[in-house]
């Protein structure tokens, strides 16, 4: 099978997948200057549900409450999820995107970044902190993603993967998720990013996206787009609380 075929049948598991909780995705679009990171969050409780994505002039983009009228706990489910500094663009699942944007501007490493987290602490799942980077350096283009767990929900042992590619596969990006499926608890992640496919627009990406994410726990979902020739870059969000 080529890799686009690949691509293809994981897109496909993505979709029969009721809960992988919340993705990253990072590659680049076919014949095209643009690079692309997605994200998005999924919720089975109240909390985790009452949410949506904000984009702020900067371009950075949070998360925040829907239903302030709600009762609420911010503490692990409000943060920003996209931001940038110089030609770094750094997407994750939780507080870690700040201390990696300050890692960078401070002209540490991505790994510098998260040297302070972990996991999430929130038994008995544990969630993974997941991250991703694009690093655009002239002409050349390379991203990283990470993933923070536990071994076998076990808070113990923690472990930490760095995934770092070279040469992007045109109109494919490689995704990473909190969660392999459904349980009690949840299963984290497990095993190398895998490979995924890409439209040729935004507006495409996000729409494919969306309809694959479970419609009863999909939250919200957010692509962008960077354009490697000049670092300008375009963002669309789809909420499902509006």
């Amino acid at each position: 099978m080529d890799l686009q075929g690949l691509a293809r049948q994981n897109f496909q598991r993505l979709a029969a997948n009721p809960y992988p909780g919340r993705g990253i995705v990072i590659g680049k679009i076919k014949d095209a200057d643009e690079f692309v990171q997605i994200y998005w969050i999924m919720g089975r409780s109240p909390n985790s549900r009452n949410r949506i994505f904000v984009k702020e002039e900067s371009g950075f983009v949070r998360t925040e409450v829907f239903d302030k009228r709600e009762p609420h706990d911010p503490s692990n489910i409000i943060y920003y999820a996209l931001k940038h500094t110089g030609n770094d663009h750094v997407v994750t699942n939780g507080h870690q995107t700040d201390t990696i944007i300050e890692a960078l501007a401070g002209g540490k490493t991505f790994e510098q970044g998260l040297d302070k987290w972990q996991f999430e602490p929130d038994p008995p799942n544990y969630t993974p902190r997941i991250a991703g980077r694009v690093q655009i350096t002239g002409n050349t283009v390379r991203y990283s993603l990470a993933c923070l767990k536990c071994q076998a929900n076990d808070p113990k042992y923690s472990t930490r993967q760095y995934f770092h590619y070279e040469t992007a596969v045109e109109g494919c990006g490689h995704l990473i998720t909190t969660y392999s499926g459904d349980g009690n608890p949840l299963p984290a992640f497990s095993g190398e990013p895998v490979l995924v496919p890409l439209a040729a627009d935004i507006g495409r990406i996000a729409d494919e996206y969306w309809a694959a994410l479970n419609a009863d726990n999909r939250v919200a979902l957010a692509v962008k787009t960077i354009k490697i020739r000049d670092n300008s870059f375009a963002v669309r969000i789809v909420n499902k609380s509006r």
